[in-house]
């Protein structure tokens, strides 16, 4: 028997994995932890990073969700005296002082403004969503799409 037939070596192109022993834990693939309400808080002054790596905006703050209180949106200030605009937090992946979108610089540079002392009501979000191209249909948009019409759905951190 060869290193492969016996599970010895690396497994040929095809052939999928052993089943996990009879008794043994096997493992479900999970959907990745969303960021905490502490995670996101500490990004504050981070660089934004676009796709590219290249810096785009420093983290200046954050939505969450009305009801649930659960970090919706990092708010992403562009320049010293920029605009700031809203990134899904779901969109994002931090460390070492750093957060990563999967956004070219123009598409944040164009996103729409927000005024981080002010709420955005659903409708406010939806055209956010529209246009990173974020369906209704999933994630954040699924979540908001049934509020009311004019509903506060995301707001500064109490």
């Amino acid at each position: 028997m060869s290193e492969t037939e016996s599970g010895g070596g690396p497994p040929e192109a095809g052939n999928a994995p052993k089943p996990a022993a009879e008794g043994s834990a096997t493992t479900e693939p999970t959907v990745p932890a969303q960021p905490t309400l502490e995670d996101v808080e500490a990004w504050h002054g981070y660089q934004l990073d676009e796709v590219s790596g290249k810096g785009v905006a420093k983290v200046e703050g954050l939505f969450v969700d009305k009801e649930s209180g659960e970090p919706a949106w990092v708010l992403a200030k562009l320049g010293r005296f920029g605009k700031i605009v809203p990134v899904s937090v779901r969109e994002c992946a931090a460390a070492a002082g750093r957060v990563w979108v999967p956004h070219e610089r123009e598409v944040i540079r164009n996103a729409p403004a927000v005024d981080p002392a002010m709420p955005l009501n659903r409708e406010q979000e939806m055209q956010v969503l529209e246009y990173y191209g974020i369906p209704e249909s999933v994630g954040r948009g699924a979540e908001i799409s049934e509020r009311p019409e004019g509903a506060v759905t995301s707001q500064a951190p109490a």
